[in-house]
């Protein structure tokens, strides 16, 4: 009889054991493929109505892939710069609320806002987020790849983190809740994207942006992009053999500075006219988009592309300064108007493609906006992960309901911005010291040093030529008050301004 149990035991435990793999088998797996400095017209996809002379020129036969494949969003949003973007899409909460609002140095306690003979530096968060308490001018809250791990989920990180700086929590992605990581660390950008560089980890040569844990490729020429994208397809094997459901926050270094030639394209793209700079990013673009096809053909290949949701992404503007990019400053990213830093579309406005299978209709295009925290509830919903303790507010808002019905249609929404910092050393075109709100097709620029206010009408007016305030003062009296509530009730930074003492006043003051 003790025999008879103990086989009927262990036929329960198979049984149980077999039930939760079939589970597992049914959760979808996610990627975030999340580049650098890309802007929404770096791409021969078209995010307009119309395809322009700057979709003709780059080759992105990966992304046009997926597009047809899944669902573009023409109104996708992300902050103006890197390490704000990244920080919300880990906590799900708006940059005006993590005060995370400039770029954070490698370098512990370094505010990398310019000096500025009007104002002084705002109190923000410029050590970065943390996944733990305690961590001087850092946000702390809960990211979302912990809480997949605990859901059962295979985490992996490769390529750029950029969420808090070197000697706190925040720069070491394992301490997010990733089981694998793969050259995540405290820099933005790489010292070099050549492997016969070895990345920047020669002897003498290296500073805070070399690239780790790449070291099987030094001396070959493998371009970093290629050495990322085979890292990660290597750290897949072990789940999809498992059967287990995987998360891959596949975070690529390019298109970011120093622009090298990716050789595999650089040749056509001098061929086509371009000058050497222009060519080398061209080259970045299409190394880029190889990856997202190789991942693609791993995922056929193992057959887990029909339950893999790939969700496609940049994580500002793309860059409009010269001489770090070619031509006239601030026009490479038209019809938008500037570029990375600058709270003009240019800046903010991304290239956003969403494929999942048997949810999202193929080629399908959404104009609903959306914003980089969002991603934190939607990817917790795709998951299964329903019930879950944060120790921050979650701002974003999940954008199933669009993905389930490209036509979902939210015009009361209100997305916020706000950069009290000095990025650059010198002011540009919606850069340095702005706050901006969007709600339908209104949007709001308030300008700190001058307290004045712009006002745009993105429906016919996308390249934000024509200001409107002056003819519509009750709607920049409406988003003035609405961004100044937000403000106040997120106690928000602000710079202070040397001649008053005073820091500087709300848009509603």
């Amino acid at each position: 009889m003790n025999f008879f149990l103990r086989i009927m035991a262990l036929i329960s435990v198979f049984t149980v054991t077999t039930q939760l793999k079939v589970c597992a088998q049914e959760r979808p797996n996610v990627i975030v493929f999340l580049v650098d400095d890309m802007g929404w017209q770096d791409t021969s996809v078209p995010f307009w109505t119309q395809k322009t002379p700057l979709n003709q020129l780059y080759h992105t036969p990966n992304m046009e892939r997926l597009a047809k494949e899944g669902m573009k969003f023409t109104n996708a949003y992300s902050t103006s710069v890197c390490t704000p973007t990244r920080a919300s899409l880990m906590s799900g909460m708006n940059a005006t609320h993590h005060h995370i609002t400039n770029w954070t140095s490698p370098q512990k306690d370094n505010n990398t806002d310019s000096q500025d003979q009007q104002f002084a530096q705002a109190n923000w968060n410029f050590n970065g987020l943390s996944p733990q308490p305690g961590v001087p001018n850092s946000a702390y809250a809960t990211p979302f790849p912990e809480l997949l791990k605990k859901a059962g989920y295979f985490t992996v990180h490769v390529g750029k983190a950029h969420w808090g700086s070197a000697g706190t929590p925040g720069a070491n992605p394992y301490n997010f809740g990733f089981m694998v990581n793969v050259s995540g660390h405290a820099a933005g950008h790489p010292q070099s994207y050549f492997g016969e560089d070895y990345y920047g980890n020669k002897p003498k040569e290296n500073s805070w942006q070399a690239v780790p844990d790449l070291e099987e490729y030094y001396g070959t020429d493998t371009f970093l992009t290629e050495a990322l994208t085979l890292e990660a397809i290597k750290a897949l094997d072990a789940p999809i053999r498992n059967k287990q459901p995987f998360y891959l926050n596949m975070a690529h270094y390019a298109v970011h500075v120093p622009l090298q030639a990716d050789i595999r394209f650089y040749q056509k793209y001098l061929d086509k006219g371009l000058d050497t700079r222009e060519a080398k990013y061209a080259s970045l673009i299409e190394g880029m988009d190889k990856s997202l096809g190789d991942l693609m053909d791993y995922l056929r290949l193992k057959k887990v592309d029909k339950n893999t949701i790939i969700i496609f992404m940049s994580d500002n503007g793309g860059l409009s300064l010269v001489p770090a990019r070619g031509g006239q400053a601030h026009t490479q990213n038209l019809p938008l108007k500037a570029g990375k830093g600058s709270l003009y579309e240019g800046g903010i406005r991304e290239p956003m493609i969403v494929k999942w299978p048997g949810v999202v209709k193929p080629e399908s295009v959404a104009n609903q906006y959306v914003i980089i925290e969002d991603f934190f509830p939607t990817i917790l919903e795709m998951a299964g992960v329903k019930k879950y303790k944060t120790v921050q507010q979650v701002d974003g808002k999940s954008f199933i309901p669009i993905l389930k019905n490209a036509a979902y249609k939210d015009d009361q929404r209100i997305l916020y911005w706000h950069m009290p910092n000095k990025w650059i050393p010198t002011d540009g075109p919606g850069i340095n010291y702005k706050s901006a709100v969007r709600q339908g097709d209104w949007k709001l620029i308030y300008n700190m040093r001058d307290r004045t206010k712009e006002l745009y009408n993105l429906k016919y007016d996308i390249a934000e030529n024509r200001d409107v305030a002056k003819e519509n003062p009750e709607k920049v009296d409406l988003l003035s008050k609405a961004l100044s509530a937000q403000l106040r009730n997120w106690q928000a930074p602000m710079p202070m301004d040397k001649a008053i003492s005073k820091s500087v006043p709300l848009p509603d003051e």
